[in-house]
C-alpha cells in the first residue's frame, strides 16, 4: 500500500516511475489561472487535471464527481493505467490535489499520492522545472488504460442522505473543514447567493489546522489532535464537508494519515446546502 503523502526529495528520486498530475485550482475570487500557471512551468512530465473539467458536467454544482466511464477515459487519456503509481500537487492552500487524490481512489485507485507541502515544496528542494509547451500524452496498449473499480478507502455522501440522518438524530460526525468565520457564519461566502452558517450538528475542523506553516500535513499525533480539538474524534466514522467538496478531501486524507478510511465526503458541501432552504446553523459548533 503506498503512502498517501510523499516527499520533494522522494519524488526527485522517483520521478521517472511515477505519473505527475498538476491540480492546480484556487478559491472564488483569488486572482489566480491555474492553466496559465501550468503551461508556464511545472514538474517535469506532468499533466494538468483541472478538477472543473473532469467532473460531471450535467450538474450544475462546482467540480461534482463524474460518471465512472468519464473519469476513466479522462485520466486514461492522461496516460495513466491501472498500475501506475500516480503523484499529484498543486499550489494552493486549499489543497486541490487532495480532491484529485480521493477521486483516484473512489474509482478503486489504490496507488496514488499527493505532494507533500506542493509545488512549493518541490521548488524548496531544487526540483526542476520544465518551462516548454505541455506536452499531450501518448496513449498506448502498454500505458493509459484506467479500469474504474470498487471504491478503495474512499466513500462519498449526498445532500439527503445526511437530511435524512439529522432527522433520524443519528448524524454522527460532521467535520466541516471551513475557516472558523465562514463556519461561524460572521464571515460571507466567497461564492455569491449562499447563506452563511453550518450544517446542524457539524464540527468545526479548518483545513489549515492540519497544515504547518509551510503548507505540509503535520505529525499525525498533531493531526489527531487538531480533529479532537474540534470535537471529531479520529478513530470513529467522520462526513467531511466544506465549500465544494475540496477542502472536505483535505481533512479526508489526515484521517487517513491517521488511519481512518472510515470517512464520506459530502461532495456538494456547502455550494449546495448554503443554496438550499435546508435548516442552517451558526456560531460555535
Amino acid at each position: 500500500m503506498v503512502s498517501p503523502l510523499v516527499t520533494a526529495e522522494w519524488l526527485k528520486a522517483n520521478l521517472a516511475s511515477v505519473r505527475t498530475l498538476d491540480a492546480g485550482y484556487h478559491l472564488t475570487g483569488v486572482d489566480r489561472d491555474p492553466d496559465a500557471e501550468f503551461a508556464a512551468a511545472r514538474i517535469p512530465g506532468a499533466c494538468r487535471f483541472d478538477i472543473n473539467k473532469v467532473a460531471d458536467q450535467t450538474n450544475p454544482l462546482p467540480h461534482m464527481i463524474p460518471p465512472a466511464t468519464e473519469f476513466a477515459a479522462a485520466v486514461s487519456a492522461m496516460g495513466i493505467g491501472d498500475d501506475d503509481h500516480v503523484v499529484i500537487y498543486d499550489d494552493s492552500t486549499i489543497l486541490p490535489a487532495t480532491r484529485v487524490w480521493w477521486m483516484f481512489r473512489l474509482f478503486g485507485h489504490e496507488r496514488v499520492s499527493v505532494l507533500d507541502g506542493g509545488l512549493a515544496a518541490w521548488r524548496r528542494g531544487g526540483g526542476e522545472m520544465e518551462t516548454t509547451p505541455p506536452q499531450t500524452p501518448v496513449q498506448t496498449a502498454a500505458s493509459g488504460q484506467f479500469t474504474a473499480r470498487p471504491p478503495v478507502g474512499a466513500q462519498v455522501i449526498d445532500m439527503p442522505t445526511i437530511q435524512a440522518m439529522i432527522t433520524a438524530d443519528s448524524l454522527g460526525q460532521l467535520a466541516d473543514a471551513r475557516a472558523v468565520g465562514r463556519f461561524a457564519g460572521t464571515a460571507p461566502e466567497p461564492r455569491a447567493g449562499l447563506r452563511s452558517g453550518h450544517i446542524p450538528g457539524a464540527r468545526n475542523v479548518p483545513l489549515s489546522s492540519l497544515l504547518a506553516d509551510d503548507g505540509s500535513f503535520k505529525p499525525v499525533a498533531d493531526i489527531r489532535q487538531a480533529f479532537v480539538d474540534g470535537g471529531i474524534d479520529p478513530d470513529r466514522p467522520v462526513i467531511t464537508s466544506c465549500g465544494s467538496g475540496v477542502t472536505a478531501c483535505g481533512l479526508a486524507l489526515g484521517l487517513a494519515l491517521a488511519g481512518n478510511e472510515q470517512v464520506f465526503v459530502y461532495d456538494g458541501s456547502w455550494t449546495e446546502w448554503g443554496a438550499s432552504e435546508a435548516p442552517i446553523s451558526t456560531g460555535d459548533a
